[in-house]
């Protein structure tokens, strides 16, 4: 292998041996972004105009002749 080959092969040992995880802080700031989307998707599921056009759907899914 030539000089330039090997030191490209070393570089990516090198990158590949990095940790690229999350670290505690980060895993806890996710989670809080989860939880908030989460209370907002609930928060507009449960509104009453989409909750009617949600049970809208379902009672025309089940009414479905087959």
């Amino acid at each position: 292998m030539n000089v330039k080959v090997k030191k490209v092969w070393a570089r990516l040992r090198v990158l590949r041996r990095r940790d690229s995880g999350m670290v505690t802080s980060e895993y806890a700031m996710g989670i809080v972004a989860a939880v908030g989307f989460a209370l907002l998707l609930y928060e507009v599921v449960t509104s009453g105009q989409v909750r009617s056009e949600l049970q809208a759907i379902v009672k025309r899914a089940l009414s479905v002749r087959m």
